[in-house]
């Protein structure tokens, strides 16, 4: 058997490693030391999201835990039990506790307010000194999902950039164990403060909404105290991180090739185009530890991967692959026809909170682009990508905003 692919935990080969995992239904990758089969053959990912042989629990099938738990940086990822890890009776349960947050009504509800959030960010880049270059990551791509998601969760201001610095912190793969450990010390000191505080003074929020549920439902199928602060760990973490990426790589997408935004702009395309080839062309989440399989798990190209072995889901290479997307498949086209991806993943473990993020991105773009829409990259600007075998974005977009549409209305 060939040596395992080894990931760059810094990302800074992904184009290079989505070559060679193209060449296979699933291809061995060593990740931080951990082996696994990855997988980025778009339909082979799709089948194996959606089959019961495979489970997220590594607790019940994945015989090298006990000894990562303690040493690999992203045991976090593992180990946590919540509905992102649980699997069958336990997984139905958990994630029925959390849906009703997420159903098509109440999002609806939030887009004023989400407009609302983003239109207070951009009065604020449009405060900024004239010729200054705003970074867009951290003026637009990052507050206006933080400020969502803190508003879903009751998550009070003092513990938002904390927050915000630790689940980062999550996402960055070039960490020691030992600071992964310390970091996870430190998310969940700020969970249990913000379950005491929740606990104290009751919100309309979903963080009380889950307390109550604790507290209250004897019957067994409540959350554990630990199933409560995973899955407050999971909501906010995933309710804001990845939506940052979203919206980050749809603007770099626009801002570096005006043609596509000239399509929207002369309705051939909508903003709703714009985001799912943004989630195709640049999945948000490059690859997502860790899957299992329940029993051997035979693939399409006669490969097996045996039971007990990790999966990773390599979703940013399934979405650039040529086999579905024609060897133009890295290129960003608002016109494509197929924008197929699984950046939100399928089957019992879709990401309930897509609806969100795709309104969060779509509000931000359109609002952006109305208010400057002669934002251009700034002079000299070189992109530099996030030091994240996970996290799939950029550590800033120095932009020149040009004139404020709103200050010339009368």
């Amino acid at each position: 058997m060939n040596p395992p692919l080894v990931l760059d935990p810094a990302g800074r080969d992904r184009d290079a490693e989505s070559a060679v995992l193209h060449t296979s239904s699933a291809t061995r990758v060593d990740i931080l030391g951990v082996q696994a089969w990855a997988v980025a053959d778009p339909t082979v990912l799709l089948s194996l999201l959606k089959d019961p042989r495979v489970s997220k629990d590594a607790h019940q099938q994945w015989p090298q835990l006990p000894e990562v738990v303690g040493t690999w940086p992203l045991a976090l990822w593992v180990a946590v039990r919540s509905m992102f890890t649980a699997y069958g009776p336990d997984h139905r349960r958990l994630r029925r506790l959390v849906s009703g947050a997420f159903t098509a009504r109440r999002i609806q509800a939030l887009r004023p307010r989400i407009e609302q959030m983003a239109a207070d960010l951009l009065d604020e880049l449009a405060a900024m000194p004239a010729g200054a270059a705003a970074d867009l990551r951290e003026r637009l791509a990052y507050p206006l999902p933080i400020r969502v998601i803190s508003h879903l969760m009751g998550l009070p201001e003092h513990l938002q950039h904390q927050f915000r610095s630790n689940v980062d912190n999550v996402f960055d793969t070039t960490l020691t164990a030992a600071q992964a450990h310390a970091n996870t010390e430190a998310l969940y000191a700020m969970l249990a403060e913000l379950s005491a505080t929740k606990r104290a003074a009751p919100g309309d929020d979903m963080t009380s909404l889950l307390i109550a549920a604790r507290d209250t439902e004897g019957d067994g199928t409540a959350l554990t105290e630990q199933e409560l602060l995973d899955t407050l760990l999971l909501v906010i973490s995933a309710g804001y991180e990845t939506t940052v990426n979203l919206i980050d790589n749809a603007l770099t997408a626009l801002l570096g090739d005006p043609g596509q935004l000239d399509h929207v702009r002369a309705g051939r395309a909508s903003w709703g185009d714009v985001v799912e080839e943004s989630l195709r062309h640049s999945a948000p989440v490059a690859h997502l530890p860790l899957r299992y399989a329940v029993a051997d798990v035979e693939l399409p190209d006669g490969l097996t991967i045996p039971r007990g072995d990790a999966i990773l889901a390599s979703y940013a290479a399934a979405g650039r692959h040529p086999a579905v997307h024609g060897e133009d498949a890295d290129a960003f086209d608002a016109l494509r026809a197929v924008k197929d991806h699984l950046a939100f993943g399928n089957g019992v473990h879709f990401c309930l909170g897509a609806p969100l993020a795709r309104m969060e991105a779509e509000v931000a773009l359109r609002l952006f682009f109305e208010r400057f829409p002669e934002a251009a990259f700034a002079p000299g600007t070189r992109l530099r990508s996030l030091e994240s075998l996970i996290s799939n974005g950029h550590q800033e977009l120095p932009v020149a905003l040009g004139p404020d549409r709103a200050a010339h209305r009368p």
